[in-house]
């Protein structure tokens, strides 16, 4: 499958599968090769941005902001070909957001209060020396940002 496909599909699909498919899609991009611990760290932070609403309403507003996370990082044409990452992606994505879905005292969190995370092999952003919530696998998430739930 492609990139385009995939966030084309996302366009058209109610707003919570739609939603699935992007923090499924974003956990393959940025972590199918880390640990399973690292892979819930990614989808925690962008579940986490949604909440802000900072970066918008739905995860996939979040997970498309300019130059945020890999879908809008990557080529449109890359393939996510690896169907073993993807399926559990998916899986990791569909834990994260149930466990999302809890009260907040009630969630597992894997990285508290991370707003952020890069890969050291690929970035160094400007707010990499922010607070260090976590180093996993070759992933460092930090705060750089309080990200309050918004009032509903």
């Amino acid at each position: 499958m492609k990139l385009a496909w995939i966030m084309w599909l996302a366009t058209v699909l109610p707003p919570q599968t739609a939603d699935s498919l992007c923090l499924s899609t974003t956990v393959y991009l940025e972590a199918r090769d880390q640990s399973l611990r690292g892979q819930k760290a990614v989808a925690e932070v962008a579940l986490r941005r949604r909440d802000s609403g900072l970066w918008g309403d739905t995860v996939c507003d979040v997970v498309t902001a300019r130059s945020q996370f890999a879908p809008t990082i990557v080529s449109p044409r890359t393939r996510l070909s690896n169907d073993r990452a993807w399926n559990h992606a998916l899986t990791v994505a569909f834990d994260a957001e149930r466990n999302w879905a809890l009260p907040p005292g009630q969630r597992r969190e894997v990285v508290p209060g991370a707003s952020h995370f890069h890969a050291h092999a690929i970035a160094q952003p400007s707010w990499r020396n922010a607070y260090r919530v976590a180093t996993i696998g070759d992933h460092t998430f930090l705060k750089v940002q309080s990200l309050k739930p918004r009032r509903s």
